[in-house]
């Protein structure tokens, strides 16, 4: 059994929904079939997703959302007509929205986003099983709640609770396709809850576990993961097999092929995943896997994502006093602040943080009481950093890899403000100043994968 999962591209419009009709089609064993809702059909083009935030804000305003409404409607409507499905289902949907509308903004209106958003996925699987059951295929619409995909009470960030696995198993005993829309579970008081923003991969990982699949399919537009982004290094390798944990570092630090948090349903089963292309199916695609070879390439991939600071902290002797890191971080805990990375020295310590949640006012907060409560040297803070990884399990068994990052650097003429490896020895993480993020990452790659690769077939 495969679980195959459609993003927003690969189900756009009616020539996508062709698309993954001949997909589901080729294959018996794709029996699970997860669908986000409706991505860009072209570049200025507006995504399902965004039209249905947009709708919920004006409901919540009061405003009038005929309109809105009508426009989501008819996004359905393009695809339906091409495809030649019954129109009743276009009836469904508005009505199902009209209803969501009215019932949440008079009486729920703190669930009003959560579940308007979800729509969009749960719409868009209701009209793919009724295109594949116009072409003969016996499918059927199953809704999360239905598929047993109960999560925690934590609107736009949803986690799966452990007792929905013994119900998604049950889906292994029904007949004909699956269509379940991603994106969405219910909480125990039956509430509909989505997870963070894509993720309909995470749908797709949970259903894969629950139901013990031997695949987990992840299509998408890309033929497969490279092992750089093309925006910044054309023509880049692509990447055949990669490892649970080296996706789950490329994913954190920017690539943005696979959901971050998609990956943990499948390691703990050990079910493999293919990321695959909608648009060139015969694509052999990328594999993550528990374990591969790594012989012939040390770093498998280099990521990069800015919008990160560093706050700096100085006090002589701090590695004699106990409890100061636990302190330190109480502050920004008590701030609503997570943190990213603590590289830290004998009397320093560095905290690095999304820039977007220390704006100046949490700063004076978060700066005075770390002069008061720990009696600091000196604390500041630097802003505009990127962070650059460099990824692969075979480094730790690999002499020189290191050296070869600071080379690529100095190269680059690029100077760095951090340097952190984690214990696991999976990635290496530089800190620049975001200016000089694109041409460091020119030269890590020609070091990693033009010199070195070229140093490796010499030997051979």
């Amino acid at each position: 059994m495969k679980v195959a999962k459609f993003g927003g591209s690969s189900v756009a419009n009616a020539a996508q929904f062709q698309k993954v009709a001949k997909i589901v089609m080729a294959d018996p064993e794709r029996k699970v079939i997860v669908v986000s809702a409706p991505g860009k059909r072209f570049k200025e083009d507006i995504k399902m997703t965004d039209m249905l935030i947009s709708l919920a804000e004006q409901v919540k305003e009061g405003g009038d959302t005929t309109g809105p409404v009508r426009q989501i409607v008819d996004r359905y409507a393009s695809i339906a007509n091409e495809l030649g499905v019954d129109s009743a289902i276009l009836e469904r949907i508005e009505e199902d929205l009209n209803d969501l509308i009215v019932s949440l903004h008079n009486e729920e209106p703190t669930r009003l986003l959560d579940a308007i958003k979800a729509s969009g996925e749960d719409n868009n699987a209701k009209l793919m099983a009724a295109y594949l059951s116009q072409l003969g295929v016996e499918a059927h619409y199953v809704n999360p709640k239905e598929a047993g995909i109960f999560v925690t009470d934590e609107p736009g960030n949803a986690r799966v609770l452990p007792e929905s696995y013994k119900k998604i198993a049950e889906l292994r005993n029904r007949t004909g396709v699956l269509v379940v829309p991603g994106f969405f579970g219910y909480s125990t008081e039956g509430k509909v809850i989505t997870f963070s923003r894509g993720g309909s991969d995470i749908t797709g990982s949970i259903l894969a576990a629950g139901v013990k699949a031997d695949l987990y399919e992840n299509f998408t537009d890309v033929d497969s993961i490279y092992s750089v982004n093309p925006m910044i290094v054309p023509n880049p390798k692509e990447i055949k097999e990669l490892t649970y944990r080296e996706m789950r570092e490329l994913s954190y630090a920017g690539f943005s092929v696979f959901h971050d948090e998609a990956l943990e349903p499948v390691y703990k089963m050990g079910i493999p995943v293919c990321v695959k292309n909608t648009n060139n199916p015969q694509a052999p695609g990328t594999y993550i896997v528990a374990k591969r070879n790594h012989n012939d390439s040390p770093v498998v991939g280099i990521a990069s994502d800015d919008g990160f600071c560093n706050i700096h902290v100085d006090k002589y002797l701090m590695n004699r006093e106990i409890g100061f890191g636990r302190k330190l971080l109480h502050v920004l805990e008590d701030e609503g602040i997570s943190y990213e990375h603590t590289p830290s020295g004998i009397d320093n310590i560095s905290v690095i943080l999304r820039e977007h949640q220390f704006d100046e006012d949490v700063e004076k907060r978060v700066f005075g009481r770390i002069q008061r409560e720990l009696d600091v040297d000196s604390v500041y803070v630097e802003r505009g950093l990127a962070l650059i990884m460099v990824v692969g399990e075979g480094m730790n068994q690999s002499v020189g890899v290191a050296a070869k990052a600071t080379e690529a650097f100095a190269r680059a003429n690029v100077n760095l403000e951090m340097i952190n490896q984690g214990s696991s020895e999976v990635s290496m993480m530089f800190g620049v100043k975001a200016d000089g993020v694109k041409k460091a990452v020119k030269s890590l790659y020609n070091v990693y994968f033009n010199e070195m690769m070229t140093i490796s077939y010499s030997k051979i």
